[in-house]
């Protein structure tokens, strides 16, 4: 089993590409109809050149009132596009995000680009990753079994067979919050 997330675990496949000879408005038109925040730039073999992204459209055609029908994807593309490899760790993937300060890397292998990753992808997975750390750290440091023992737990109450999201174990029984009172009412 692997301990580690990596790019190939979490990355879009297959790649949704763009001639570098299309023109902005018909890119515009797929992004919002395919609903991307990006799309890849090839070249007329396939090869990736760059990468369009949202912020490129409004900066690069909006604010600058060109006609997006007379312009090519070439012309307003992020070049080169940065690129990983889909067997590098994710934390590694989200440093290097971090460091170049994009948010999306195509993800080649064997200079093929087989997927795109971006820093939502990593968010994603983020809360489980957290978990999972969270409940290694408590095994390895021998609470676990003294957590589960003072933490409530769901389920039914084996006294009265209510269920209850609050039960702990009392002398081997699994008793709800009325029931643990009456226990101690009876002693």
């Amino acid at each position: 089993m692997r301990t580690r997330m990596l790019v190939k675990d979490v990355m879009s496949s297959p790649v949704i590409t763009v001639d570098e000879k299309e023109t902005v408005d018909k890119i515009a038109q797929f992004m919002e109809t395919h609903q991307l925040g990006c799309i890849i730039v090839t070249d007329k073999d396939g090869r990736p050149l760059g990468i369009i992204t949202e912020k490129d459209l409004v900066t690069r055609v909006l604010a600058k009132n060109k006609l997006p029908g007379k312009i090519i994807a070439k012309d307003v593309m992020t070049s080169p596009l940065i690129t990983i490899n889909p067997d590098e760790t994710l934390s590694n993937t989200a440093r290097q995000m971090s460091r170049l300060n994009v948010r999306r890397l195509g993800v080649v292998y064997k200079n093929d680009l087989v997927g795109i990753i971006s820093s939502k992808d990593v968010l994603a997975i983020t809360p489980e990753l957290l978990e999972t750390i969270q409940e290694q750290v408590r095994i390895e440091s021998g609470n676990m079994e003294e957590e589960l023992e003072s933490s409530p737990m769901a389920g039914y109450c084996d006294r009265c067979g209510q269920w209850s999201s609050w039960l702990r174990e009392v002398e081997g029984e699994f008793l709800c919050e009325d029931c643990r009172t009456e226990n101690e009412d009876e002693y």
